[in-house]
């Protein structure tokens, strides 16, 4: 009797392990098993990738350090995503697989992603090719001026005056002439422009500019002598306006808005122009007035 009860017992066993019911668990507890293996491999290829880059960053900071590593971090969910779909055809079939299912990428990205592709390309050789870089002062050919904050593979952000984030696509700024104020420099600068009455003492003028310039705990010298030596650089006569003569000096400055820069300047300078008797000209209208008898 108990030997019967045992052998119907391993047939329902059988029996179940061949329905299809429990064809459908096997195939869930697959996909469940897949995906956990997926997810623990994008973590861990994950905190990999972060950590090489944050040793490179120590090392160096730049805008293609910033781009590479958001690039790898698609790169890695993308191959994770193809490993898993290739782990239901069997390890054997991982490379027909992916080389099966490029033929439908391609037809999709070209379709339906242009854009996107052509900013990654052109966030690639921005990259590579560096015209500017994170913390560089730029000026774009339509106006846009600012300072770069960051580059994802789509964008590059800049920060504009009154710290307004501007986004442009990457292919867009690829294409555009662009002024780098930061270019191969260590350092920041502006040009300032001062304004003085005809009969106002130029070379006073200038050496009061001078002194605001080199007195100013915003301003570093930026410019180069012969020997090496790091100077700041002279106040000069610019030209002739039609009712003032105009004085330049190029202001050098590091990790400061240029508005800054120019407030504190602008402010020191008038103060030393009324203290020692410059004239700042302004344009006014005498209006006479007649009697008529």
């Amino acid at each position: 009797m108990n030997n019967s009860n045992n052998k119907d017992f391993i047939d329902s066993i059988e029996a179940f392990f061949d329905s299809e019911e429990w064809a459908w668990v096997s195939v869930i507890f697959e996909i469940a098993l897949t995906l956990l293996l997926c997810w623990l491999a994008y973590k861990i290829l994950s905190k990999i990738s972060r950590t090489v880059f944050k040793r490179l960053e120590k090392k160096q900071k730049g805008l293609h350090i910033s781009f590479f590593r958001k690039f790898v971090n698609i790169i890695i969910a993308i191959g994770v995503i193809v490993l898993g779909i290739s782990a239901f055809a069997g390890a054997d079939n991982v490379w027909k697989t992916a080389l099966g299912g490029t033929s439908v990428i391609i037809a999709v990205l070209t379709f339906a992603a242009q854009d996107v592709i052509k900013d990654i390309l052109a966030g690639i050789m921005i990259s590579i090719y560096k015209p500017f870089d994170i913390g560089d002062r730029i000026e774009l050919e339509n106006g846009t001026a600012g300072i770069i904050e960051d580059i994802t593979l789509r964008h590059v952000v800049i920060i504009t005056v009154g710290t307004l984030r501007e986004v442009i696509p990457n292919s867009k700024i690829n294409s555009m002439s662009i002024i780098n104020c930061s270019y191969g420099m260590n350092c920041r600068s502006v040009q300032m422009k001062f304004s003085i009455g005809y009969d106002s003492d130029v070379n006073l003028a200038k050496k009061l500019i001078e002194q605001v310039v080199e007195n100013s705990p915003l301003t570093i010298p930026g410019k180069k002598k012969p020997d090496g030596t790091m100077i700041y650089a002279p106040a000069f006569f610019s030209e002739f306006a039609d009712s003032a003569l105009i004085i330049g000096v190029i202001v050098y400055y590091k990790a400061v808005p240029t508005e800054k820069i120019k407030d504190s300047i602008n402010s020191e300078v008038r103060a030393a122009f009324n203290e020692n008797g410059i004239e700042i000209p302004y344009n006014y209208i005498n209006v006479i007035a007649q009697n008529h008898r």
